[in-house]
């Protein structure tokens, strides 16, 4: 265990890093997978999708008796928990869509601005030891909402070129229809470039391992949006001396147990307090299926003991978590210090599982460290927003003089000239 007792401002660049990964190795063979799947399309795909995943798929697409199958494979329990976690997440996204902004910012100048959706957008779905079936709601649910013209899902096929039934249920449930059997790297350049099957979509979106993760940052230097720069799973969880200690314990290990290259991290105001979560952490991991996964990650994890909640939100806010757990008696007084966090749970209760499946806010959220400057996926995240701007003979006769005089500070005679020939045909 990492205990670290009040330390110095000048040692938190160190606490609050994640750990590393060797993007720089890394980089080269996820590029050597985009050019492959740019320069040959569906025959990359083919010999990707046997090198990595050991199968290729009779057909990319997904057809409907494949859907039906999947939907006949599940039980009306998880359909029905499926179908209300899609409820709450329309719900709370559906109240973010935006207003229409206008106003006149001067005598007969009016500007507006209107929100329309991004065309073509591609939802990456992880599949492998832990199929995400609730990424799919997370963001194809805002895309419908949105109006987004086409959305197209990519997801990597099972040892039989099948693909998990809930991805497909979860699919169908949310209007898309054209779900491919390609994952990994090569899906991600699929989308971006396009292939004979896969269309090129105008931003991606979606979790996955660090070689998705990589594909994405590359593909967005060439000209392809993405939803956030984004890597493992992490959660920061704050505790007072009231905090039952199970609660805190399996917050922890429902992160832990992503991978072994998550991280989390517990913040107290009590060092017995973080000791007796610790043990019970030990306990809770013993009857973990995916112990081997947590027990890696918890090698990476920090325990950190502050005397006030001023210089411990501090260092909430300086770590930046994609999940902030406020396990506290007085959850309020916590929340409004927070600055920097992806998503907030607030209260003993309110479990980080809660966000990741069905309480209605997306997880889709950024982890190492960009909540400092990102956020989590929303509606804005699937629009656009144009603005327009109408002047009058009145407007132009009005605000002419200033164009003129700052174009003509900038040496931008053509600039001024656009302002000038207008001023002289309507002052006559």
């Amino acid at each position: 265990m990492n205990i670290i007792i009040n330390p110095e401002r000048i040692a938190w660049k160190d606490i609050v890093a994640r750990p590393l990964i060797d993007r720089q190795s890394l980089a080269p063979m996820v590029n050597d997978v985009l050019t492959q799947v740019r320069e040959r399309g569906d025959e990359a795909l083919r010999e990707l999708t046997l090198k990595f995943d050991k199968v290729v798929p009779e057909s990319w697409l997904t057809s409907e008796q494949e859907f039906n199958e999947a939907e006949a494979k599940l039980s009306d329990n998880l359909k029905n928990a499926i179908r209300t976690a899609k409820e709450n997440i329309a719900k709370f996204h559906q109240a973010q869509m935006p207003k229409q902004v206008e106003v006149e910012t001067a005598e007969g100048v009016r500007c507006w601005q209107k929100a329309t959706p991004i065309n073509r957008i591609g939802l990456y779905v992880p599949g492998g030891s832990a199929p995400l079936f609730s990424t799919v709601l997370m963001l194809a649910i805002p895309a419908q909402i949105a109006g987004c013209g086409e959305v197209v899902l990519c997801t990597p096929p099972n040892k039989e070129g099948k693909i998990n039934p809930a991805i497909l249920f979860a699919a169908r449930l949310t209007g898309v229809r054209r779900v491919f059997k390609v994952g990994g790297s090569q899906a991600i350049a699929a989308m971006a470039f396009g292939t004979e099957t896969i269309p090129q979509v105008d931003k991606i979106f979606g979790p996955g391992n660090q070689y998705v993760t990589c594909a994405k940052q590359l593909v967005s230097s060439m000209g392809v949006a993405i939803d956030m720069p984004a890597g493992p799973s992490e959660v920061l969880v704050v505790v007072d001396d009231q905090t039952p200690v199970q609660f805190a314990a399996a917050d922890l290990l429902s992160q832990a147990e992503h991978g072994p290259d998550s991280q989390v991290v517990l913040v107290s105001l009590s060092q017995h307090k973080i000791e007796d979560v610790w043990q019970e952490t030990q306990r809770q991991l013993d009857e973990l299926p995916r112990r081997e996964f947590a027990q890696k990650a918890l090698a990476n994890s920090r325990f950190v003991c502050f005397n006030d909640i001023d210089t411990a939100m501090d260092f909430v806010n300086a770590y930046a978590p994609e999940h902030l757990i406020l396990s506290v008696s007085n959850p309020d007084d916590w929340a409004q210090r927070v600055r920097q966090a992806g998503s907030v749970f607030m209260g003993y209760y309110s479990c980080e599982s809660a966000g990741d499946y069905a309480s209605g806010t997306n997880h889709t959220l950024p982890t190492n460290g960009y909540a400092r400057a990102y956020s989590g996926v929303n509606i804005d995240s699937f629009m656009k927003k144009i603005t327009f701007q109408q002047l009058t003979a009145d407007g132009i006769r009005h605000l002419g003089p200033v164009i003129e005089t700052m174009a003509a500070a900038e040496m931008l005679d053509g600039h001024k000239n656009a302002v000038t020939v207008r001023l002289k045909a309507v002052n006559g």
